[in-house]
């Protein structure tokens, strides 16, 4: 699903000025593809069917939805920008759903995890400082109330991460 967010949101790639920014993107949709080549690939004998049972068509449904009705504006780049941003507050649903069915991950899942909700909780000092700091900051809603979204499901995860990894103990769920 990654690689679908940085698709839908990076249609604008070589209209850019940046090349920091063109580069940054190329990496975002490179590595996401090269992930998904992996998983499809090298890695899809320890994908188990019987376990991964997430249904990702309602989360690409309710991120189209939300992105149709609650665009900036009603522009084809608005409405795959809105819906990336929706889509990446739920993508790691999935995983987490798969962590639950297991009751237990590898050490380098809860990593990667961690990692990736701590770079979206860090969203968050970011939007105050540039509505206290930044004058005429204008509120990007959509991006907060889904980062809100998002960090808010991993709330569970990072108790749990911080109680059992973070201290030296394997992670496993509490019965």
């Amino acid at each position: 699903m990654y690689f679908l967010v940085y698709i839908t949101r990076y249609l604008d790639l070589f209209q850019t000025n940046s090349i920091y920014n063109l580069l940054f993107k190329i990496a975002f949709i490179g590595s996401q593809g090269y992930i998904l080549y992996l998983m499809t690939n090298a890695y899809k004998p320890t994908n188990d069917p019987n376990l991964d049972t997430f249904r990702v068509e309602y989360l690409l449904g309710g991120a189209a939805v939300l992105a149709i009705v609650w665009p900036y504006k009603y522009t084809v780049s608005e409405i795959f920008w809105a819906f990336s941003i929706w889509l990446e507050s739920v993508a790691i649903l999935p995983q987490l759903f798969m962590l639950q069915r297991t009751g237990e991950a590898e050490t380098i899942t809860t990593h990667y995890l961690a990692a990736l909700g701590l770079y979206r909780a860090l969203y968050i000092p970011n939007w105050i400082y540039r509505y206290v700091a930044e004058e005429n900051h204008k509120v990007d809603w959509i991006a907060v109330i889904a980062g809100i979204i998002q960090t808010v499901m991993y709330s569970d995860f990072f108790w749990i991460y911080y109680t059992k990894v973070m201290k030296g103990k394997k992670f496993k769920l509490p019965v």
